[in-house]
């Protein structure tokens, strides 16, 4: 993790990543790369070097042009086309990565470190943004540091018009794509900074990756099924969730959701859904399955949360039910600590209760000295089976 004096790192994608993909590249083969060394705009294909077109590796002199001509040249090419991010530091703002692109595929080989500006006149959404592109692939042992801690330290003094978006990876309205081997970090203390957010997406598999923020480290919001999180080490952070569910009118169903081999160590959270109380969306969250988890002092270990309201800013009309209708939803193999009593926590609505919900082979206990492990369950039926017998709370 970065300290609050760092900056805001990630080694892939920092702040919103908006791309429309249709299937993943993981990078371009030699011949392409050797292809067209001087990376001229358009043709057949070829290699755009940001260094050659103007890029200066200073880490203060703005090579914003440079990358964006870059991005522009590959994307004209007919063939595959590769831009690539050579060593060193080299600053930048707001970049747009935009299609549809005339070639078969492209790929963004990132071996030096991308600075974000922390001039925040030139931001009016996201810092890099990849829209309507196919069949790219980000590849490299590269960083993008959005120099995040300053922007925010600002945002808390200064009266600025717009922020950049603090979550690390945002893959919103896409199609198979693979996050794999990145390295996310933000301080534990800086808020809404999700390491990996996704929504209304398909075929997404988040895979083999390290992640710590101070706030989710993966959530899967409305709209999305076939959402695969494998590997994960999560930690400090607000744990791994589906949700926030039923904030905003015509939300879609989410479905068949696996997170699996995951460690969660020191997180205000382990595995949790959590769905707005009043929700203005009737949805269901179901075939929901989280296995092979382990934790580590782990504050909240596993959730189900129909109740959720933060700050106390609710979108409905506290009716005290629910919209979100949570079903199938299977726990298995998790193991390890809590930090608090409290091992399991199943808030589920009167009126629309949890359903088809299975603990199997749930065996997390509290840590403290007492080391009295509890669960609480209200409204979730289901079974348990090979956990701890203070653990089986369903009915």
């Amino acid at each position: 993790m970065a300290s609050a004096h760092n900056a805001l790192r990630v080694f892939f994608i920092l702040a919103v990543v908006c791309a429309v993909c249709t299937a993943k590249r993981t990078g371009a083969n030699k011949e392409e790369s050797a292809a067209a060394p001087g990376g001229a705009a358009g043709g057949s294909g070829g290699t755009f070097d940001i260094s050659k077109l103007g890029a200066t590796s200073d880490g203060k002199t703005d090579c914003t042009k440079a990358v964006q001509d870059a991005w522009t040249s590959a994307c004209e090419a007919t063939g595959s086309a590769t831009v690539v991010i050579p060593k060193g530091d080299y600053l930048v703002g707001p970049l747009n990565f935009t299609g549809p692109c005339k070639g078969s595929n492209i790929a963004i080989q990132l071996d030096g470190n991308l600075l974000g500006s922390n001039d925040l006149d030139k931001y009016t959404a996201s810092w890099i943004e990849l829209s309507h592109v196919n069949n790219i692939g980000i590849t490299g042992s590269g960083t993008l540091d959005g120099q995040g801690t300053a922007v925010y330290s600002k945002s808390k003094t200064d009266n600025v018009k717009a922020m950049p978006n603090f979550f690390h990876i945002n893959i919103d309205n896409s199609e198979s794509i693979t996050v794999k081997d990145v390295n996310i970090t933000a301080p534990a203390d800086v808020e809404n900074t999700d390491g990996v957010h996704v929504g209304g997406s398909s075929k997404i598999s988040i895979l083999n990756s390290t992640i710590g923020t101070g706030d989710d480290c993966v959530s899967i919001g409305p709209g999305c099924n076939g959402v695969l999180v494998d590997s994960i080490t999560c930690g400090p952070g607000q744990g791994i969730s589906v949700g926030c569910l039923g904030r905003y009118k015509d939300e879609k169903d989410v479905s068949d959701i696996t997170v699996r081999n995951c460690v969660l160590k020191n997180t205000t959270n382990g595995v949790r859904i959590k769905s707005y109380v009043d929700a203005e969306s009737v949805l269901t969250a179901s075939h929901l399955t989280f296995e092979n988890i382990r934790m580590e002092e782990v504050a909240n270990p596993i959730v189900i949360d129909q109740y959720f309201c933060p700050q106390k800013v609710c979108p409905g009309k506290r009716s005290n039910s629910s919209h979100v209708s949570v079903k199938d939803v299977t726990f298995r193999n998790i193991t390890g600590t809590s930090s608090t009593p409290e091992a399991i926590s199943l808030l589920c609505s009167e009126t629309q209760p949890c359903s088809g919900v299975s603990l199997i082979d749930v065996n997390v206990e509290y840590a403290g000295k007492n080391n009295k492990t509890m669960a609480v369950c209200s409204n979730a039926k289901g079974t348990a089976k090979g956990s701890i017998e203070a653990l089986a709370c369903l009915v």
